[in-house]
């Protein structure tokens, strides 16, 4: 018997590979498929199941095009309807995989279809689960996404969360080992653990919603107190996963398309197209295409392109640097977004090259801030997210989240001089190419972010753990 959890960061998503006897299941794919294949292959193996915990809503899941490649069948939980083919499993159903054993556990409260994956081993022991959005570390799936497809409000969702967890996953053994959906970072839920692998029993004693004593109306208060609105690609994600998608390949063939400095303007002026940046932040601000949206590789990219970006057809044209387009369509495409018409060729130098009209951001070092800020007293704007401005921040900073910044751009000064920050320098960035794009240029960005601020003795306000507020 073979687990292997592949686990990608910038969704904060763990996908598995189960292999026992020349068959294997897949738990919740990501969009491109060929990984496990060649993996399946490379052991002499065959793909048997594609197992989904539930209809994801914060990425698209590759089960359709792995189907397709494999013959494999894929699998839902009770209550899920699909337009393609597929099993809808019964509770307690036994998948035979090889020599051990899957049995279905329906764990219905983050979504109505949410389906724990059990494994029984070679010996009948109960090894693992796979718990998707049912069970984090530290954390349970958020009860709020779900709402208009099962007619229910986020406190009954909760309410059925706490009878799933308390019948079918806490009677387990303790040394089960848990395998979740996600991560530290996932909007799916509120308080991840950094860890991806625990035991039950660790998870028992840490996790605050499996709490022995605990009774249903505190889980259903302390569930769903402080959430965020979804993202709003969320809903479209979902209905991309219960209806079907366009194949990765066609996808990688339109959105890698090399257009010159020239045919890219075009594009973009008769498209409408968004001009996504994904270079380091520090390039951006060196020199970027006047309109451009920044949303770098090398930090959370696609779930900030599922939030602010949102629509999913929304036609988009990448410059990247050298070697980096087809990452960024298909990181695009993990998220639904399919219609990337292609990228600029040669990268933002061949813009400069052919003489093209180019915008720049103000950054500071922080210690210039430093050195400044007390004498100007300029307005500071804090583009983190409020319980990371909560819990500590510049006394006189204003908190705009740069999850819902459009909704913020009023409180922009329009004439005089702003810094912005976040905790490290990339949201910060983000924040920057939006206000200049939406016309507020006169803004200030703080290199290194509050995390470099602090470092060299900024005034701060007195630090509240997260967890207290």
């Amino acid at each position: 018997m073979k687990i292997e959890q592949i686990y990608t960061g910038c969704l904060a998503q763990g996908a598995y590979y189960i292999e026992s006897n020349g068959e294997v299941a897949i738990i919740d794919p990501l969009r491109e498929v060929d990984p496990y294949i060649k993996k399946a292959r490379e052991n002499q193996a065959s793909i048997k199941y594609i197992l989904e915990t539930h209809f994801h809503a914060d990425f698209v899941s590759g089960h359709i095009s792995l189907a397709e490649k494999t013959g494999a069948t894929i699998v839902f939980g009770p209550n899920a309807k699909t337009s393609f083919d597929s099993k809808i499993a019964k509770d307690n159903e036994i998948l035979e995989l090889g020599n051990i054993q899957i049995k279905v556990l329906h764990t219905p409260g983050h979504t109505m279809e949410s389906t724990t994956y059990l494994l029984i081993d070679e010996t009948g022991k109960e090894h693992a689960i796979f718990t998707g959005d049912t069970l984090f570390l530290g954390d349970v799936g958020r009860p709020d996404l779900a709402q208009k497809a099962a007619d229910m409000t986020q406190e009954e969702l909760a309410a059925t969360l706490f009878d799933s967890l308390r019948q079918k996953i806490m009677p387990l053994n303790d040394e089960i080992i848990v395998y979740p959906g996600h991560g530290a970072g996932s909007a799916c839920g509120k308080n991840m653990m950094k860890e991806t692998v625990d035991t039950l029993g660790n998870q028992k004693q840490m996790n605050y919603a499996l709490r022995e004593d605990m009774t249903k109306d505190e889980f259903v208060k302390e569930v769903t107190d402080g959430l965020l609105p979804p993202p709003k690609y969320f809903p479209l994600n979902v209905k991309m996963n219960k209806d079907g998608y366009e194949d990765i390949d066609a996808i990688l063939e339109r959105g890698t398309k090399a257009l010159s400095p020239d045919e890219f303007e075009t594009a973009a002026n008769e498209t409408g197209a968004v001009v996504l940046d994904v270079r380091h932040q520090d390039d951006f601000a060196k020199g970027h295409i006047p309109g451009s949206t920044f949303i770098g590789l090398d930090g959370t990219f696609a779930p900030w392109v599922g939030a602010l970006i949102a629509d999913v057809k929304q036609p988009i044209l990448i410059v990247a640097d050298h070697g980096k387009e087809e990452e960024a369509v298909i990181r695009l495409s993990r998220v639904g977004f399919d219609y990337t018409l292609g990228y600029l060729k040669g990268g933002f130098e061949s813009w400069k090259n052919e003489a093209k009209e180019y915008d720049q951001v103000v950054s500071i070092p922080a210690q210039k801030f430093k050195n400044h800020y007390e004498t100007e007293k300029k307005p500071v704007f804090d583009v983190r997210k409020p319980n990371e401005y909560q819990s500590e921040r510049l006394p006189e900073a204003n908190n705009t989240p740069l999850d819902f910044i459009n909704s913020h751009l009023a409180e922009f000064p329009n004439k005089d001089q702003f810094y912005v920050h976040c905790a490290g320098g990339y949201r910060s960035m983000i924040a920057a190419s939006i206000l200049k794009k939406r016309g507020i240029h006169n803004l200030i960005n703080i290199e290194g972010g509050f995390d470099e601020l602090k470092e060299i003795g900024v005034e701060t306000t007195e630090f509240v753990c997260p967890s207290t507020l």
